[in-house]
């Protein structure tokens, strides 16, 4: 099985199989937990004016403009808001500058897409592994089109529990990625460190960082199901029954 990871989004990526997106700071984070919170369904739109196209009657709509709440919007995209989030039933919209722009690249030629951050990284990395058939690919959005630490620190912490939960080719990203995370024994110092942050601090949002820097949280992850007009259809994965469909599947 191979493991690569792709410290940027670039248009001419290829995928084969699986995909793990990651935004950390905070898209797919707060996917994450709007699921969490009992969304039917997340959406993910590629620009703000497609999110509020898709409002109408029980549909939210999330996202983010310069790390705030843009005009007309139900909610922003902190993750601390979104578990809070009276959504139950309900499915949500949600545009962000990198993690939606990742998604949506990665939809082009994946088979499989999962959104993947720190909160639910133990949860995603047993998914991707139960679907994967030759190799487990892990998308860094990065920021503005930059690598972020944020984002790298993450994918290291994704392939150290993919690996140990079986035996992977390695390719230079996720060897980049894993040494990066062993830097920092404390997954709040990196997030702390990166362009991400630092915005989030200028908007008045650092509760959000150390939000983010939860390992292991939840076992909520947005799996890709379909699409709507323009938006990427994500619904919450369970990696349990899964992982018991995938072992029944393969007895018959």
């Amino acid at each position: 099985m191979r493991l690569r990871v792709d410290l940027i989004p670039r248009d001419e990526l290829i995928f084969h199989d699986v995909v793990l997106v990651v935004d950390v700071i905070r898209a797919t984070t707060t996917a994450a937990a709007f699921l969490e919170a009992g969304a039917s369904q997340l959406l993910l739109a590629p620009d703000l004016a497609s999110a509020r196209k898709l409002r109408t009657k029980g549909v939210m709509i999330a996202g983010e403009q310069d790390g705030l709440k843009p005009e007309g919007f139900d909610y922003g995209n902190s993750p601390r808001e979104a578990l809070e989030a009276p959504v139950g039933g309900k499915q949500v919209v949600m545009a962000t500058t990198n993690g939606t722009k990742a998604a949506h690249l990665a939809s082009k030629t994946a088979q499989h897409i999962l959104l993947a951050s720190l909160y639910n990284a133990h949860a995603a990395a047993r998914l991707a592994l139960d679907l994967a058939e030759e190799e487990v690919a892990i998308l860094c959005a990065g920021k503005e089109g930059r690598v972020g630490l944020d984002d790298i620190y993450t994918a290291g912490v994704l392939a150290d529990f993919l690996q140990l939960m079986g035996s992977f080719q390695l390719d230079d990203g996720a060897q980049v990625a894993l040494a990066t995370k062993s830097v920092y024994p404390d997954p709040l110092e990196p997030l702390r460190s990166s362009a991400a942050a630092l915005a989030l601090k200028q908007a008045g949002l650092e509760a959000d960082i150390a939000f983010c820097a939860q390992l292991a949280a939840s076992p909520a992850v947005p799996l890709l199901e379909g699409r709507t007009e323009k938006a990427l259809v994500f619904r919450r994965a369970d990696p349990v029954r899964n992982a018991l469909v995938s072992s029944q599947s393969k007895l018959l």
